[in-house]
């Protein structure tokens, strides 16, 4: 069985190196709406909190914040996806061209809304959250449009994320038109994720992977069940199971097995931490980097993002700071 740790670039060169490099991202668009305030009572009407609202904000959520994540780095990313004829979608577009984000793939579905997901919060805590969206497939005319959309944008591309959120996007055909690219890493969802066969590397979290194969995952040898049913079944060169605060788990084609421990300080916030994690992988992967080496830089990147509040991205500057600070 083969060591998938070699001698590798630091994380700080790493990070030099993904400037300018040019990501697709293909995923569930979603726009973020964020509600701030503060609670002093509770409503007369029924037992709930009343919010003063102080603040309101809109965000780049689901598939697009992983290419938020991908720009902060300094990456040049492209994206593909739908959203609805409404006034959210076209806000979406907006802040996709505020971020400078290659939005020419995004693709407007007339019978469908701009998926949008409002979270109220107080004192720094969410109070609730009231989701906008259609989980229907896309009909065979909006999945050929897409289709043709990825292999229009993955031309000239180092790497492709494909981050699937169950709102009915994907389809094997959108798959296989990423074949062109060098790196392909998916972030599925378990009712989806053989549509993901022949990637690259499959990044699913530990309740993804045990509902993806109906294993529990209790301990190390069960982990090692469910990676080693996952890679054989989609027939990817590598599974990474995220574990939150037990870090990741590799399991590769060639044997290699490794793992990573998490380096989390404080736990704030997990909202967007796995797109993080996706965006500083494959952005590793599409600069050379050793996969173990890809693995620990996206643990430190998710590491500053569960300190922020909200769906939240990095920059080169914090990470060096964390992994200077983690030693």
């Amino acid at each position: 069985m083969s060591d998938a740790r070699t001698i590798a670039p630091s994380p700080q060169e790493l990070l030099k190196r993904m400037a300018g490099r040019r990501i697709l991202v293909v995923g569930d668009a979603m726009l973020d709406e964020w509600i701030w305030g503060s609670v002093t009572r509770i409503s007369p009407e029924a037992p709930v909190p009343v919010v003063a609202v102080r603040d309101h904000s809109f965000t780049l959520g689901g598939a697009a914040n992983v290419a938020n994540n991908l720009r902060a780095l300094g990456a040049d990313v492209a994206f593909v996806g739908v959203v609805g004829d409404d006034v959210e979608g076209r806000r979406l577009r907006q802040l996709f061209a505020e971020k400078q984000i290659d939005a020419a793939g995004l693709t407007v579905v007339d019978d469908r809304p701009t998926t949008r997901k409002t979270r109220i919060v107080a004192h720094n805590q969410q109070v609730v959250r009231a989701d906008w969206e259609s989980v229907t497939r896309l009909g065979r005319l909006d999945r050929e449009r897409v289709r043709t959309a990825v292999e229009r944008a993955v031309r000239g591309c180092e790497a492709v994320v494909l981050s699937d959120y169950n709102k009915g996007l994907f389809s094997r055909e959108i798959v296989e038109a990423t074949r062109g690219a060098n790196v392909v890493v998916a972030d599925p969802k378990p009712q989806n994720i053989d549509l993901f066969a022949d990637v690259t590397c499959v990044a699913p979290n530990a309740a993804e992977a045990s509902s993806a194969t109906g294993l529990p995952i209790s301990d190390d040898a069960s982990l090692e069940r469910v990676g080693t049913e996952l890679l054989a079944r989609l027939r990817s060169r590598y599974v990474i199971i995220t574990r939150g605060e037990a870090g990741m788990a590799l399991f590769g084609s060639a044997g290699e097995r490794a793992t990573v421990p998490s380096v989390a300080r404080t736990v704030f916030d997990v909202s967007g931490a796995g797109d993080t994690a996706v965006a500083v992988l494959t952005l590793s992967l599409a600069v050379g980097a050793p996969i173990v080496a890809a693995m620990e830089l996206a643990n430190y990147a998710a590491g500053v993002v569960v300190e922020k509040l909200g769906t939240a991205t990095t920059s080169v500057d914090e990470i060096v700071a964390f992994v200077n600070h983690d030693g």
